[in-house]
């Protein structure tokens, strides 16, 4: 299984958002907004920073993908 953060960049794109602007909003690192761009783990303090920087839940921003 692995997780997918397409909800999120739909977000962005919704907010005419940047990943930069996520960012500094959120207050998380170049190197956290990489790891998302890539699907990568992130630790759930990150995930609860941008869900409260967007005012939204883990819910809106990732899906779990089931490997086939």
């Amino acid at each position: 299984m692995r997780i997918s953060y397409n909800k999120l960049w739909k977000i962005l794109i919704d907010k005419d958002m940047k990943r930069k602007d996520l960012q500094e909003i959120a207050g998380i690192s170049s190197a956290s907004v990489a790891k998302l761009g890539k699907g990568d783990n992130i630790t759930t303090d990150v995930l609860l920073r941008i869900c409260e920087a967007l005012d939204c839940t883990i819910d809106d921003i990732l899906d779990t993908i089931k490997d086939e």
